[in-house]
């Protein structure tokens, strides 16, 4: 296989399934390594293909969906015990967290893609923060971040900012 088809195969993995899939997963699939992966999607990237590396691998973000019911929030927390509370009160009312944003007053805007929709994710974001002594984005700005959400429903929003406005999570609501 060429490394032109082994991309192409990669491109089409990316965009047939919804969920991300691991650089491993990939290396497996195509009998290379890791790194050489690695490699394909940094190239990739730079021929303009919208891959987005996340904390659970990589994925083509679907497109179309004029239903999709696209919010975004201010919230506040202090370590890894909020953080994780923060999440599951926004995957328990149905939302999907497609990112994290801060605005760092030396860098600007500094984005991470999440795709965190359910408490399996959770556990697996919060494990690999651990596991690999990372620390929240949020924690170069004091708590503050911003999360683009993905909602079924209104009342769904509501709620969630009902529950995260009673923790003492919600900084500004919409």
């Amino acid at each position: 296989m060429t490394t032109d088809e082994r991309r192409k195969g990669i491109i089409k993995i990316l965009k047939d399934q919804e969920d991300p899939i691991t650089g491993t997963a990939l290396a497996k699939k195509f009998k290379v390594s890791r790194q050489v992966i690695v490699q394909d999607i940094a190239v990739m990237r730079a021929q303009g293909e919208n891959i987005l590396a996340t904390s659970n691998g990589y994925m083509i973000p679907q497109s179309g969906g004029e239903n999709k019911n696209i919010k975004t929030i201010i919230c506040r927390h202090k370590g890894y015990t909020h953080m994780e509370e923060e999440l599951k009160i926004m995957v328990d009312r149905g939302a999907k967290v497609l990112d994290v944003i801060v605005e760092h007053p030396i860098y600007g805007e500094i984005r991470s893609s999440l795709m965190i929709g359910s408490r399996m994710d959770i556990e697996d974001f919060i494990r690999k923060i651990k596991e690999n002594d990372a620390a929240p984005l949020a924690s170069l700005t004091g708590g503050d971040h911003i999360h683009t959400v993905e909602v079924p429903n209104n009342r769904a929003y509501e709620k969630m900012l009902e529950v995260l406005k009673e923790k003492g999570y919600l900084v500004k609501g919409e």
